[in-house]
């Protein structure tokens, strides 16, 4: 039988209804409610499918707005041959200073042991910076990190000249500020410092941010996107003796790897970053360490009016009183206990010392406080990139944002509610480059 004759079969077909029977007359054709209904069906199930997917889409695109404020993306397909094409370890030793306790030193690849707590010399008034400095070379501290910007390298040299300890027992720091980038600026820059700490030598020299400034002050594109020449004559101070160690501030994962990309004859040693509770930054701390250069803490109590907000973070109250240490020593030692060097800045003798004495913090409480830490979305407090122009941020700054505001929107359009704290995120964050009017 052919396909034709089934359709055609009164078997196959439906009847007409009898004059007999008035209720059949009513009847549809039964493959007409048949394909009715399958199609109510499939139309429903595409209904609930195409929900369903959104809410999927929706999901993606809020987790990964959320990941990309906190998370710092590498080139991690170069790592491995990075790696090894440099020779970078990843692990690094430390000095003990007793059972159970933290480290006092940090190993750099040069075989340099670094401190790891610090004097931070920023933002002290004329005065100031010497009966600090004093105060925390009386106390203990080996470690002080200065800047030329700071203008106060030469009472820093004057507290160690009074202070009678030795000049190998100290550590000393300065930075490179953005308008010396020029190879031609960069010895008589660090001449200047050298004058001014009273010494023939810097353990440590760095960028100071990874922007040169031209002669007219401005933002000079070519050094800035290419720091090699400048990287360049630091190596040469290195060979002439007047620095010991070169490493970078301010550098974000993007800038780094890109400078490890140059041929280096010596590579950074160190790499100090705003981090605190605030913005811990797990990625770069990680980063750092699988790249063998120790990561330095600057502002590490918070910046800019946060440190009394960090001091009364619950976590760090509650281990505070567990521990019967201050909140301040806690932070600090969660720093040091992260493997990166810590430099509070203070000027009251009193607290310089408070800063000094940490302990190792209990594996539950260091893991309660690391959770807390990188559980709110970071805020980073120091940014110049408005006044500058340079990203200082590893993220695509207008595709995160605008990836938030299509969350929040679909979001909308479900009829659900969009939560207003990822846009804060953005605000206070300083991410969103609206002031420069970039977005």
């Amino acid at each position: 039988m052919t396909q034709s004759s089934i359709e055609k079969s009164p078997s196959t077909r439906g009847h007409r209804a009898s004059p007999s029977s008035p209720k059949s007359s009513k009847r549809s054709d039964p493959r007409t409610s048949a394909r009715h209904i399958k199609h109510t069906k499939n139309s429903s199930f595409r209904t609930t499918h195409y929900i369903f997917a959104f809410l999927i889409l929706y999901m993606g695109l809020y987790l990964f707005s959320r990941n990309l404020l906190s998370r710092s993306p590498s080139i991690t397909s170069l790592k491995n041959n990075v790696l090894s094409r440099l020779g970078l370890s990843k692990a690094m030793a430390t000095v003990q200073s007793g059972p159970g306790q933290l480290p006092t030193h940090f190993t750099l690849r040069s075989g340099d042991k670094i401190p790891t707590i610090a004097l931070g010399t920023w933002r002290a008034a004329p005065g100031e910076v010497k009966e600090a400095t004093l105060a925390a070379l009386k106390v203990g501290y080996r470690h002080i990190d200065g800047a030329e910007s700071y203008g106060n390298e030469a009472e820093v040299g004057e507290a160690i000249k009074e202070s009678g300890i030795a000049r190998k027992d100290i550590w000393l720091t300065s930075k490179l500020w953005n308008n010396h980038h020029a190879p031609e600026d960069v010895e008589p820059a660090i001449d200047e410092s050298l004058a001014k700490l009273g010494t023939d030598y810097l353990d440590l020299y760095m960028i100071h941010w990874p922007v040169a400034f031209g002669k007219d002050g401005k933002n000079d594109v070519a050094l800035t996107e290419n720091p090699y020449p400048t990287w360049k004559k630091l190596e040469e101070m290195v060979e002439k003796g007047k620095v010991r160690n070169l490493g970078v501030a301010n550098f974000n994962i993007r800038r780094l790897e890109q400078l490890l990309s140059f041929p280096l004859k010596v590579k950074p040693t160190v790499i100090q970053y705003e981090l605190s509770y605030w913005n811990p930054a797990p990625e770069l701390v990680k980063w750092s360490k699988d790249n063998g250069i120790v990561l330095e803490a600057y502002s590490p109590l918070g910046s800019q009016g946060k440190v009394k907000e960090t001091l009364e973070v619950p976590e760090v109250k509650a281990i505070s009183e567990e521990l019967g240490i201050t909140p301040a020593q806690v932070v600090i030692s969660w720093h040091v206990q992260r493997g990166t060097v810590a430099l509070p800045k203070s000027i009251k003798a009193a607290r310089v010392e408070e800063n000094f004495k940490i302990t190792a913090l209990p594996q539950e409480a260091f893991e309660r406080l690391e959770r807390a830490a990188t559980s709110h979305p970071p805020v980073k407090l120091l940014d110049p990139t408005p006044h500058w122009g340079v990203d200082f941020w590893d993220v695509n700054i207008k595709h995160i944002r605008k990836m938030t505001f299509d969350a929040c929107l679909l979001w909308e359009i479900l009829t659900l509610h969009c939560m207003s704290r990822d846009i804060w995120a953005l605000q206070s964050s300083q991410i969103a480059l609206t002031s420069s009017g970039k977005l």
